[in-house]
């Protein structure tokens, strides 16, 4: 789902994969009291429960001290405003979100003309991530029942989907880019949820199958995120990378992601306020300021 300095002046900024960030491509200035920054994205970006409710509606969960408010912090634009929303697929850029308390005007709404910095977090609801969860979980270490069924007949269910939230989010860019001609853009991929090995079962019940297959599988999204994010002019905030060790199986003082019981302030599966600075600073870092 995460470098170098003197970003802004970048044209060809494209790196390796998984070894870098994409430097987003030049534009207006944004910080030290000019410009506005939208945030778009969903759980991830809103980061539920790690801080004090920020905006409404209380259904989207956006916390005070999710990466764009910390992003924002350091910036200092001349206005900020944060729409994300936990829940949120690419069909909410564009259309409202019901949640369980309130609505959420279409994300896209509060990018306009004079915008000069986007960060989108957005492909993790299409594809299903967090709702496999209670099918994955299992009682036997080395079974693998997502896999299996996801993967029947040989055909990969998860790549499905994955290629369909890609094309989504090139649209969703595109659309950015329309609205806010001006703006720098990020996409900001999804943090190292998943460790290296077999798991650490039954802390998190899954498999050591599915361990792979699911970590393998959000791999493949950043992937797809980095590969929309190059082809559509934007940058790409690689906070895999940067996240990585810090999974949901290392210890309570190093996790950027919380287990199915999290041990700090956050959502079951998601980020906590240290997950949320760390992804912070990789933004931070392509802005050059860090």
């Amino acid at each position: 789902m995460l470098v170098v300095a003197g970003a802004l002046l970048a044209v060809g900024y494209y790196q390796a994969k998984h070894n870098s960030s994409a430097a987003p491509p030049a534009g207006a200035d944004t910080g030290g009291g000019t410009g506005r920054y939208v945030a778009l994205g969903d759980s991830y970006t809103s980061a539920p429960r790690t801080g004090k409710q920020a905006g409404t509606p209380a259904g989207c969960a956006r916390s005070d001290n999710n990466y764009p408010h910390v992003v924002a912090a350091k910036l200092k634009p001349a206005k900020f405003v944060d729409v994300s929303c936990s829940g949120a697929t690419t069909a909410n850029m564009t259309s409202t979100q019901s949640t369980r308390n309130g609505s959420n005007p279409p994300q896209l709404d509060a990018v306009t003309s004079d915008t000069t910095l986007v960060t989108l977090g957005i492909g993790g609801n299409d594809v299903g991530f967090i709702g496999l969860a209670p099918d994955c979980a299992t009682s036997h270490r080395d079974s693998s029942p997502c896999r299996d069924r996801l993967t029947a007949g040989g055909h990969d269910e998860l790549a499905d989907r994955i290629a369909t939230t890609a094309t989504s989010v090139g649209e969703v860019l595109d659309r950015i880019h329309e609205k806010a001609p001006k703006a720098r853009v990020i996409v900001v991929g999804y943090p190292a949820v998943l460790p290296d090995g077999d798991g650490c079962w039954p802390v998190l019940p899954l498999g050591t199958g599915d361990v792979a297959y699911l970590r393998d599988a959000l791999g493949k999204l950043n992937d797809a995120l980095s590969d929309q994010a190059k082809s559509h002019s934007a940058g790409f905030a690689d906070t895999a990378a940067a996240g990585k060790g810090h999974d949901v199986c290392t210890g309570s003082d190093t996790r950027w992601v919380e287990g199915l019981v999290p041990t700090s302030s956050a959502a079951a599966l998601h980020p906590n306020a240290r997950g949320e600075a760390g992804m912070a600073e990789v933004v931070e870092s392509l802005l050059g300021k860090r």
